[in-house]
C-alpha cells in the first residue's frame, strides 16, 4: 500500500510541471512580423535558464585593412617610369638619325649617279661641236645627219643642255670672254658673238662658252653720233655749208 501511495503521490502536479518545454528562438515574431528583442523577458510557456542568448553583433563597416605599399616599391615603379620615357626618347633618336641617314644615302646616291652621267656626257662634246659645225656648212646630209641628231637626242635625253646665244647678257659663272669690244646702246656686258657654245647638266657647267663681249661705251660723243638724231645731222649739214661758202 505505501508503494502505490508513493506512486501515486509522484504522478501528481509535479507531472504536469515536468512534461517537455518547447522553447521558441525565432528573432521574428510569427504573430506580429517584429524582430525580438533578445534582452526581452521569454514569452509565456519558455522555460527560463540563468544563461543569457549570445548576442552577435555585426560589425557595419566589415572592410579588410589594406597594408602601406613600402617605400622601396614606390621608388621602384617611379624609376621603372622614367626609364620608359627615357627609353621612348632614345627610340624616337634614333629613329630620327635613321631617317637622316636614308635622305644622305638618298643624296650622295644622285649626286654620283649625275657625276657619272656628266663625266660621260662630257667625253661626247668634241663629237657634239662637229655635228654643230657641220650643220653650219650645210656638210650634215645622209646618214651621218641621222647619227648627229640621235646622239644629240640621246644626250638631251641625259640631261645636257646647250646655252650662249648672241645678245644675251654676259655671267662670268657661265661664260668665257674671249674679249672685250666696245659696243653703243647697250647698258650691260653682252654677248655679241659666241665662239664655241657652253654645255650643262642641271647647276653643272661641263663647259663655260666661250664669247666675245661687248662693253658699253661711256661719254655722249660716241652716243650721239651712233644714234643718229636730227639734232647732230643738223649740225653737220650746217658745218658743211659753212665751209662751202668759206671756199667760195
Amino acid at each position: 500500500m505505501a508503494l502505490s501511495d508513493k506512486n501515486s503521490s509522484g504522478t501528481g502536479d509535479g507531472d504536469e510541471n515536468q512534461g517537455p518545454v518547447i522553447r521558441d528562438n525565432r528573432r521574428i515574431d510569427p504573430e506580429t512580423g517584429e524582430v525580438r528583442d533578445s534582452g526581452a523577458e521569454p514569452a509565456e510557456g519558455e522555460a527560463t535558464t540563468g544563461e543569457e542568448p549570445e548576442v552577435v553583433e555585426a560589425e557595419v563597416d566589415d572592410v579588410p585593412e589594406v597594408p602601406d605599399t613600402p617605400e622601396s616599391v614606390v621608388t621602384e615603379a617611379i624609376n621603372a617610369d622614367e626609364r620608359v620615357v627615357e627609353l621612348t626618347n632614345d627610340i624616337k633618336r634614333v629613329q630620327a638619325e635613321y631617317a637622316n641617314y636614308r635622305k644622305r644615302v638618298e643624296r650622295d646616291r644622285v649626286a654620283v649617279r649625275e657625276a657619272a652621267t656628266a663625266q660621260v656626257v662630257g667625253e661626247l662634246l668634241p663629237i657634239l661641236d662637229d655635228i654643230g659645225r657641220a650643220r653650219e656648212h650645210d656638210e650634215l646630209n645622209g646618214g651621218f645627219k641621222a647619227v648627229g641628231e640621235a646622239l644629240e637626242a640621246t644626250a638631251t635625253k641625259l640631261g645636257l643642255e646647250k646655252y650662249a646665244e648672241q645678245g644675251e647678257e654676259f655671267d662670268p659663272n657661265i661664260h668665257e670672254a674671249l674679249t672685250l669690244v666696245p659696243v653703243p646702246n647697250i647698258s650691260v656686258q653682252t654677248v655679241i658673238e659666241v665662239f664655241q657654245p657652253g654645255y650643262r647638266m642641271g647647276e653643272r657647267v661641263l663647259r663655260p662658252a666661250r664669247v666675245v663681249v661687248g662693253e658699253p661705251m661711256e661719254g655722249t660723243e660716241a652716243d650721239s653720233s651712233a644714234d643718229g638724231s636730227p639734232d647732230s645731222a643738223d649740225a653737220s649739214a650746217e658745218a658743211n655749208g659753212e665751209s662751202g661758202e668759206d671756199d667760195k
